[in-house]
């Protein structure tokens, strides 16, 4: 049963329905449930489905092919290229019932070898014949998790698939609304603040949650998924950047620079200089694509120069695997139970729950009655010198009608209470930005909490504030 995803299923079912040929690219961060949802949608039958292999030579990835017309019931020999595979292809399709064929093609980057000339066959097989049909039945719909490729090759094509894609869906992780949906579906007996932990750890991705075994705490959870020695999820790390990324290792170095910069990021001569990777146009490549695959994310100031755009590692499970799973030296099956009140473990929470926050913008701008108002989303940071302290703001909101919102992002146990050092600092902040901006807009100063801010002497500095509740808004 497919929970959520309404609005992806709809366009699905939608492309059935068009008179012309349609050809669909679905893509997204792996693991976040593009197969299980295009097959789940159209029930499993399709005229011919096809997976790549992964790390595939060509002439597996022919084999496979050759193997997937077989299962579709045609007999035929292992093709020696691409264009003698949807020739085959096509065969089947001319012997298939009347009526829309639909195609699914899964993990098409992976076939895409070097030398193999994947996409000139594919084009010659939807410019030259698919679109030239005069029965115009012909549903492609192409799918992959190295999102980078998908738009190069598909979305950003300069060749002969430029502007031939008839729709595109971006599959996009959980919300927390999302993954309380899941819980409920699943039967698991977890509160708004155990969803919230576990949404730090696992983000919003579906293939993760559907590990969670009900009637185990929040801790025996994670313990069992990431430090007993069976752990389901012990090596997806390598395992995730290993199948998206031919040489993963640049852009490791990168993730890990990220993990332990600054909360608010990094500008990209500061990753530079973290990582020790030479500046160019790879290096720009590797930034590209870690964006686009939804690891990290680029936000930029409107009065900041291109130069100081900061970059932020924003994969929920990436950030658990540095600050959590690589700090476990002893290797104890018990490690998040028995290291749930440390320093470390309050460390992660708070970094964690900021990426949480700025996952859930929407949801913000919807607490702050601001849900229809154009804004800019980003940043702000200032180095400190001899004359201020430095400063730095976790969201800032820009918002087209004469306000800007400063947002702190705090995760507490409890009421958060502003103390006077912490006053202090949230009025150096806002004196900083007022001052060294070239922002014109109202300030407000918002904190986004678990459980509410303290009605104490400091709260009226807040001009409003958003609580773990809020987050959890359609």
């Amino acid at each position: 049963m497919i929970v959520g995803r309404e609005k992806e299923q709809r366009e699905l079912l939608g492309l059935l329905e068009k008179e012309e040929s349609q050809f669909c690219a679905v893509y997204g961060r792996r693991r976040v449930g593009k197969t299980y949802l295009i097959r789940e949608t159209f029930n499993y039958r399709f005229c011919f489905q096809h997976t790549g292999v992964a790390k595939g030579t060509l002439r597996q990835q022919l084999t496979a092919f050759r193997n997937s017309l077989v299962a579709a019931g045609m007999k035929c020999a292992i093709p020696k290229t691409w264009i003698e595979a949807f020739e085959l292809l096509k065969q089947l399709i001319n012997n298939a019932p009347a009526g829309k064929k639909l195609l699914f093609i899964d993990e098409l980057p992976w076939m895409d070898t070097p030398k193999g000339n994947l996409i000139g066959a594919l084009e010659n097989f939807w410019n030259g014949w698919a679109t030239a049909r005069s029965e115009k039945d012909i549903v492609l719909i192409v799918c992959g998790s190295a999102t980078s490729w998908i738009s190069k090759k598909l979305l950003k094509d300069n060749g002969g698939l430029r502007g031939r894609l008839t729709n595109r869906i971006k599959v996009v992780p959980f919300t927390l609304h999302e993954c309380e949906l899941f819980a409920k579906s699943a039967n698991l007996a977890l509160g708004r603040k155990d969803i919230l932990e576990l949404y730090m750890i696992l983000g919003g991705i579906p293939y993760y949650w559907s590990f969670l075994r009900k009637g185990l705490s929040v801790a025996q959870n994670v313990d069992r998924l990431f430090f007993s020695e069976t752990a389901q999820l012990r090596d997806e790390f390598e395992a995730l950047y290993a199948i998206l990324f031919k040489r993963p290792e640049n852009y490791i170095k990168v993730i890990e620079s990220l993990s332990d910069g600054r909360k608010a990021g990094m500008t990209r001569d500061d990753i530079l200089r973290k990582s020790k990777l030479t500046d160019g146009g790879t290096f720009s490549t590797i930034l590209n694509e870690l964006e686009e695959c939804g690891f990290i994310r680029r936000f930029a100031s409107a009065d900041m120069a291109e130069t100081n755009a900061l970059y932020q590692l924003i994969d929920n499970y990436t950030l658990f695997h540095y600050l959590c799973i690589k700090k476990n030296a002893f290797s104890d099956e018990h490690y998040w139970s028995n290291t749930f009140t440390s320093t470390s473990h309050n460390v992660w929470k708070g970094h964690a729950f900021e990426r949480v926050c700025l996952q859930h913008i929407p949801q913000i701008k919807a607490a702050l009655g601001i849900a229809g108002v154009q804004t800019n989303a980003c940043s702000w940071f200032v180095r400190g010198s001899k004359e201020r302290h430095g400063a730095q703001i976790d969201l800032v909101l820009q918002r087209a009608d004469g306000v800007t919102d400063l947002c702190e992002m705090k995760h507490s146990t409890g009421v958060f209470a502003i103390d006077g050092d912490y006053a202090a600092d949230l009025q150096n902040k806002f004196n900083a930005y007022q001052e060294l901006s070239k922002d014109k807009r109202a300030p407000h100063l918002v904190m986004v909490t678990t459980d509410g801010v303290a009605h104490n002497s400091y709260y009226n500095m807040l001009q409003n504030e958003v609580t773990l509740d809020d987050l959890f808004a359609v």
